[in-house]
Parts: structure tokens; C-alpha cells; sequence
């Protein structure tokens, strides 16, 4: 991996750690399904807003509804489950159970895309997951029903993206008919167009829902815009990019490193203790990313 998509790939496990966190506020103020619906609606405006400064108008013939379905699988799907999630889960929880998505794409790409396994990959991404589950002995949660529909919610979003990253590389990568621009800005416009009716559904059946809109803090929208603009916009632009560069393998070791970061805010922000769990998994991770990204001598 080249310095500059190192620097991406931490920069994105910031940004999407401290999604986690937004979520967290937010959510018991606004609910799971109006979260997501302002992550994809501010996500989706600042992505246009940038693009039409920059003058760029993607013309994208038959690719547009293949890049609006990838919307649904990449965004819309995983930003319901995460922010379902949220009620239930820290916010280091979601992110940790988000650090199974290499697992999940290892064996998604190979029963499905086929992709190589090898026992170095195998090795590396079961010594993540290592890493992660010793993070989650720094703060056990008692297992519920409400619990394990967090867990579940957030498994279905791995595998969302498991999925999601193969269909981008194909759709956007390197020799692939459609911009990286164009493939990130339809596919959170996607994400919205399937998210809006889950909002009119949510409000429908809760009409107590949109007093309870009104009434939120600013505290709350501030995080939805945050989540929105930075942790998604911002986020995907570069791991488009990681993607387009590295491949899906790669680029998905970032959620590796987003438990650290979202331990970390929980740690800057809200005044969580830190332990020797959270050291010895960070090492763990650390070792396990270097496995899947140290150079390979060519054969």
C-alpha cells in the first residue's frame, strides 16, 4: 500500500469511528430511521453541492441504476442498521462488530466473486477480529433480546458492504466505464431515494414522531450534519478511492482500526476510561493489519 493511501485509510478509520459516536447522540433525540434519513440527506447535498462548484456533470447513460442500487446495498441498508443499532449498542460496539466486514467479504468473495483465499489473509483478518473481541472485554454488555437485534443489525450491514465493495471496484475502480465521482454521488442519492419511504413509514406509524423532531436539541441535528457531511460524504469520497486504488481486500481492513478511533472520541469526547483491553486489542489490530498490507514480493 503507497504512503498516500496509508494516510486515506487512517483518515477514513477517524472519520468513520466518529460516525458511531454522531449516531450515538443523535439517535435517542431523533430516532433510528430519521438518523439515517439526515446522514443520507446531508451526505447526498454536500457531495451535489461539491460537485457543482467543481463543474462537474457526470453523464452516466445505462450505469444509473445499477449506481443507485449500489446506493441501497452501500449506504442505505447499512446507515438503518447502524443507526437501529445506536439504541441499543455503544458506540464502540457498533464499531467493533463493523471490524468482522473483512471476515465477511473474504468469504462473500470467494463464494460469490471468486476471489483467492490464502492462508496468510486467513491468518491476518481471524487476528483482527482477535484484536476487536479483546477490545469488547473493556465494557461487557449483558446479552438481551434488544442486544442481540444490535448485533444482528449490525451483522446485516457488514454484509452489505462485504458485497458493496466488490460491485464499486467493478462499477468504479481502476478500468471500470463509470468516474469515482459519479459512483459516489448517485449511490448516496440511492441511498436516500430508499431511506425517504422508510421515513414516511416510520411517521405513519409513530405520529408522535415529528413532535419529537421538532422539539430535538440542536445538539442532535449538529450530529446528523456532522455524520452526513464528514463521516459520509467525506468518508466515501475516500474509500472510493482506497478501492479504486488498493482493492476491496484492502480497503475494508480500515474498519480494523475504527473501534480504535471510536474508543478514542469516546475517550477525547465523553470521558470514557481507557484499560489494558483497549492496548492489547489495538495491538492486536495493529499486527494484523500489517500482515495484509506489508509488500508481497512479486513471484
Amino acid at each position: 500500500m503507497t504512503l498516500s493511501s496509508l494516510i486515506r485509510l487512517i483518515a477514513l478509520a477517524a472519520l468513520w469511528g466518529g460516525s458511531f459516536l454522531f449516531m450515538r447522540i443523535a439517535v435517542p433525540h431523533l430516532g433510528a430511521v430519521p438518523t439515517a434519513v439526515g446522514r443520507g440527506l446531508f451526505s447526498t447535498l454536500g457531495l451535489g453541492a461539491a460537485l457543482f462548484i467543481l463543474g462537474y456533470r457526470p453523464r452516466l447513460g445505462r450505469y444509473l441504476w445499477p449506481l443507485l442500487a449500489l446506493g441501497v446495498i452501500n449506504s442505505g441498508i447499512p446507515f438503518l442498521m447502524y443507526s437501529l443499532a445506536a439504541q441499543v449498542l455503544p458506540s464502540g460496539y457498533s464499531a467493533i462488530f463493523n471490524a468482522t466486514t473483512p471476515l465477511v467479504a473474504t468469504v462473500v468473495g470467494a463464494l460469490v466473486f471468486a476471489e483467492g483465499i490464502t492462508r496468510a489473509r486467513i491468518a491476518a483478518v481471524l487476528l483482527g477480529i482477535g484484536g476487536v473481541a479483546v477490545l469488547a472485554q473493556a465494557g461487557p454488555l449483558e446479552i438481551t433480546t434488544a442486544v442481540l437485534g444490535g448485533m444482528a443489525a449490525c451483522f446485516v450491514a457488514t454484509v452489505c458492504y462485504a458485497f458493496s465493495s466488490f460491485l464499486t471496484l467493478r462499477l468504479a475502480g481502476a478500468n471500470a466505464p463509470v468516474d469515482m465521482r459519479a459512483a459516489v454521488f448517485i449511490s448516496q442519492l440511492g441511498a436516500l431515494l430508499v431511506l425517504l419511504p422508510a421515513l414516511l413509514i416510520h411517521l405513519f406509524l409513530h405520529p408522535q414522531a415529528m413532535t419529537e423532531l421538532q422539539a430535538a436539541p440542536l445538539l442532535a441535528w449538529s450530529n446528523v450534519a456532522l455524520l452526513g457531511l464528514l463521516s459520509t460524504a467525506l468518508a466515501y469520497v475516500l474509500y472510493f478511492r482506497l478501492i479504486t486504488d488498493e482493492g476491496p481486500q484492502k480497503a475494508l481492513t480500515v474498519t480494523f482500526i475504527v473501534p480504535v478511533f471510536a474508543v478514542l472520541w469516546g475517550w477525547l469526547l465523553l470521558g470514557e476510561p481507557l484499560s489494558l483491553a483497549h492496548v492489547a486489542g489495538g495491538g492486536l489490530i495493529a499486527l494484523s493489519l500489517w500482515m495484509v498490507l506489508r509488500p508481497v514480493a512479486p513471484k
